[in-house]
C-alpha cells in the first residue's frame, strides 16, 4: 500500500476532479490525457461556442518551442526558469532546449496539485543538464528565486518563461509588479518570453472567456496586445517583437493562421 503522507499522494489527495481545472482543460485541447471527464465536458463547452480555442492553445505550444529553439541554438542560452508549467505534454522546456544543447538547465514551478503528482513524470534530464521542479506560486516571486538559484546560476542569462500565466493574476498593476521583480533578479544578457490570451482581437474569444470567468472558474484574463507588450517595457524585443504567436518566426511552409487571440513576444535584458 501506498504512504499516502508522500507529497504524490498528498498532492493526489487535493484534487479535485467534482469541478473543471483550467491546466486539465488545456492539456485536454493539447491532446493531453491527464484531465478528467469534468474538464473534458467543461473543455467541449469551450469549443462548442469558440473552436479556435485548440487553435490556441497548440499555436501556443508551438510559439514556445520556437522561443526555446532560438534562445538555445542562436542566444546562447542555457538556463531556463519556467513559471506556470503547466501539465506535461509534448515538447517541454527541457526536451526542447536539452535536444539541442544536452548541458542546459531547467526549473519548472507551479502550485497546482495535479502537476505536482506528475512532476516525476517531469523530472527527468540528460546527465549533462538539469531540470528540477518547485512546488510555488508566481505570486511569491522572492520564494520562487530563492529556490530557482538552488538549480541555476543567477551570475549567468537565464530565459524566464511566462507562458499563459499571467492572465491568471487579474489585477494587471500586479502581474506587471511580478513580472518586473522576476526580471530584475536576473542578470544582464537574460531573456523574457511572455505569451498570453489577447482581448480585441477575436470577438467570439472575448465572449467565451467572458462567460468562462462568470462561470464560476478561476478566471483567466484577456489583454490588450498594448498591455502585454508592456510587460516587455525596459527590454530588447526580439524581431518580429509582439505579434500573434502564429507570426512569431513561422517554419517555414506553416499553414497558420494570421489572426489569432494569442500574442507573444521575446525580449532580452540589457
Amino acid at each position: 500500500m501506498s504512504d499516502p503522507s508522500t507529497p504524490a499522494n498528498a498532492a493526489q489527495q487535493k484534487i479535485d476532479t467534482s469541478v473543471p481545472h483550467s491546466a486539465r482543460i488545456w492539456n485536454y485541447w493539447l491532446g493531453g490525457k491527464d484531465n478528467y471527464p469534468v474538464d473534458e465536458q467543461a473543455g467541449d463547452a469551450y469549443t462548442a461556442v469558440f473552436p479556435g480555442i485548440v487553435t490556441i492553445a497548440r499555436s501556443s505550444r508551438a510559439f514556445l518551442r520556437r522561443n526555446i529553439t532560438h534562445l538555445v541554438a542562436e542566444a546562447g542560452i542555457r538556463q531556463f526558469l519556467d513559471i506556470g508549467t503547466g501539465l506535461p505534454t509534448a515538447d517541454n522546456t527541457h526536451e526542447v532546449a536539452q535536444r539541442i544543447a544536452p548541458e542546459a538547465r531547467i526549473v519548472y514551478v507551479d502550485n497546482d496539485p495535479m502537476v505536482l503528482s506528475h512532476a516525476r513524470a517531469l523530472l527527468y534530464s540528460t546527465p549533462e543538464g538539469a531540470t528540477s521542479y518547485i512546488d510555488s506560486d508566481v505570486l511569491d516571486p522572492d520564494t520562487v528565486l530563492a529556490a530557482a538559484a538552488e538549480t541555476l546560476d543567477f551570475d549567468k542569462p537565464i530565459a524566464l518563461i511566462l507562458s499563459n500565466i499571467l492572465g491568471h493574476i487579474p489585477d494587471y498593476d500586479q502581474a506587471r509588479s511580478v513580472a518586473a521583480r522576476l526580471v530584475d533578479a536576473l542578470p544582464s544578457g537574460s531573456y523574457l518570453s511572455i505569451n498570453d490570451g489577447s482581448r480585441g482581437i477575436d470577438p467570439e474569444f472575448d465572449r467565451a472567456q467572458d462567460a468562462y470567468n462568470a462561470s464560476g472558474a478561476a478566471p483567466y484574463i484577456l489583454r490588450t496586445v498594448d498591455q502585454i507588450t508592456a510587460f516587455f517595457d525596459g527590454l530588447e524585443l526580439v524581431e518580429p517583437g509582439v505579434v500573434p504567436v502564429t507570426r512569431w518566426r513561422p517554419e517555414a511552409g506553416a499553414d497558420q493562421p494570421d489572426i489569432i487571440g494569442e500574442h507573444g513576444g521575446l525580449a532580452r535584458k540589457p
